[in-house]
């Protein structure tokens, strides 16, 4: 495991009482398991900034970027992250798999239907009381 800490940013897409969650590919790590959107926040970027960038090129879609969420950090066998799950809304556009090879929008109570990456995981476990009281927090613009 590397020493150093790896700045992830992901959000939590909400939209009629159901948020996005993206399957990654097969050849990448952590192939085929589910994730919330986003990615790494590269040298100079604040987390927002990263985010917004993130869902363009990976979804092709623009966001608002609201609070944050929830936060982890968690030891991959190849690397640590820091994952940050802001609270986000789609400004423009209809996300498509640019970079995924799936793309659902699920309620709170069907996180245990979907394999999800174990960062991601960690926070839902995190959140299991949250999302079974039906939790929903929308973007404030």
């Amino acid at each position: 495991m590397k020493d150093t800490v790896t700045e992830v940013v992901a959000a939590l897409i909400w939209e009629d009482g159901r948020f996005l969650i993206c399957r990654r590919p097969a050849h990448k790590a952590r192939g085929l398991l589910w994730e919330f959107a986003g990615g790494k926040v590269e040298p100079g970027e604040t987390g927002p900034q990263a985010l917004i960038r993130e869902c363009r090129e990976e979804l092709g879609i623009e966001i608002s970027v609201g609070d944050v969420f929830a936060e982890v950090t968690h030891a991959y066998p190849d690397l640590t992250v820091h994952l940050t799950l802001f609270n986000a809304g789609i400004k423009s556009g209809v996300p498509e798999m640019r970079e995924h090879c799936g793309l659902r929008w699920i309620t709170a109570g069907e996180t245990a239907r979907y394999d999800f990456c174990p960062a991601d995981r960690e926070i839902i476990e995190k959140l299991g009381g949250v999302w079974k009281n039906g939790f929903e927090k929308p973007v404030r613009e």
